[in-house]
Parts: C-alpha cells; structure tokens; sequence
C-alpha cells in the first residue's frame, strides 16, 4: 500500500502501468466474472483468487476488482434504495466520514477512484488507523457541503471513527466548516460508524458495500460531488452485467 502523504493522497506509484487503458477491459470482465461466481454463493476470498489467478492480476489489482464487484441481489437492492439527486424534504442524512472525504481527497489528489458495478464510487487508499489531513481536505469538506445544500436534507451528522487517530482534529474542523457552508452540521466520533449507519432509519452516505446492503435509502454524495470537480483518474469498472461468457 502507498505510505502516508501529508500532502497530498495522489496514485500509487505502479498505478499508471496497473490501471493503463489497455488494463480496464481486462478488469471490468474479471468484476463480471467474480460478480457472476459470488451471485451463486462461491466464497468471496477463494474467488477473488481464482478469478486474479486466471488474469495474473497484482494484489492492487485484485483489490479494485474485489471492491467493485457485488451480486446481482446487491447490485438490484443498492440500485432500489439509491436515492436521485432530488430534495430531501428535510429527510436527516447520516455521513460515514472517512468513507466520503478520504475518495474525495484521493479525487482531488489526482488518485484512482473507481466506479463499482453498483455505481458507488471507492478509492484504493489506506488509512491503517491513522488519518492525516491533506491539502485537499477543506476543498473536499467544502465539495461535500455544495453537493447536500441543494438537497435540501434535515439535519446532517458526520460520523468518524473513534479508533482512527486525529479523527477528533477532523470533527472539530468539520464543526468550525460547516455553518460557513451553509449546513450546521454535528460530528459524532463513535467506536463504530458502519453499525450506527447500519441501524440508522436516516438517508446514509457511504460506498461501504455491508453499510448499502442494510440501509433503506443511501445518497451518492461522492459522485455528485465530483460532477463539480470531475476525478482526474476515474477507473469504471461498472460497465459490466455479471454474465459469464463461455470461451
């Protein structure tokens, strides 16, 4: 994994020879064949490899290509419970923290986000329980705002994780932001985000696949924030529909 940038959260060294354009087909057909495979219950690790084995893909590789891929049941309920980009009525929202700013700030920073075969955007970063701010960290908090204020929600909580070191530096900078942007926001830092997102009855924000699979309406604030800001490196492996083809 790429070691920690204060400055900036930009590529992977070997990434410009990874997900090269000659790259994408090959990905995008081994999502639909691991996505075709977990579909009829094949463990999600034994597959994976099997799938990287028969491609000769990288660990990163298999990474993106693990992360983008879902079963035809969870591609079906993501897209039903995904809401459009149409107000809210007031309807609160409940953020996972990390999981937005981190792929905005890689966005920004000119890394790898990819669009999974659900449409929900991811980055191929690493935290290791350590997140430091970037230059891109306020820009991100500020694309995140203008992507909710037209919405129209209720009220809006951030969560962040407790275990995460400076996640307290975070909370109080996204308390000093957000009046400023126009949204009175709250933070909580909590052990767990993905269980209280899990449970919440509030419209999530989040890419993380167990969080989607439980919630009842989810935003894809991640992606409509970028249509201000377009991703400089954007690796689309939803262009897939989990069909096997024989050889």
């Amino acid at each position: 994994m790429r070691p920690a940038d204060t400055r900036h959260r930009g590529p992977h060294p070997a990434d410009t020879q990874l997900f090269a354009p000659n790259w994408v087909p090959v990905l995008c057909k081994a999502v639909g064949e691991l996505s075709w495979l977990l579909t009829r219950g094949y463990p999600p690790s034994a597959t994976l490899k099997l799938v990287g084995d028969r491609y000769a893909l990288t660990e990163r590789q298999r990474w993106a290509v693990g992360r983008a891929a879902c079963t035809d049941e969870q591609y079906q309920r993501r897209q039903a419970t995904q809401l459009p980009a149409v107000p809210l009525g007031g309807r609160p929202v409940s953020i996972d923290g990390f999981n937005l700013l981190i792929t905005l700030e890689t966005a920004l920073s000119g890394g790898v986000v990819l669009r999974g075969r659900d449409g929900a955007l991811r980055d191929l970063s690493s935290i290791h329980g350590t997140y430091r701010a970037v230059q891109e960290t306020d820009r991100a908090i500020r694309l995140a705002a203008a992507a909710l204020l037209p919405l129209a929600p209720g009220p809006v909580r951030w969560l962040l994780d407790q275990p995460v070191s400076n996640s307290g530096r975070l909370a109080a900078r996204l308390r000093e932001l957000g009046p400023a942007l126009g949204l009175s926001w709250t933070v909580e830092v909590v052990m767990n985000p993905d269980t209280v997102l899990a449970d919440t009855p509030d419209i999530v924000v989040t890419s993380d696949s167990a969080v989607l699979d439980r919630a009842g309406a989810w935003l894809n604030v991640a992606a409509l924030a970028l249509e201000a800001e377009p991703p400089r490196w954007l690796l689309d492996l939803s262009q897939t529909n989990g069909e096997v083809e024989a050889d």
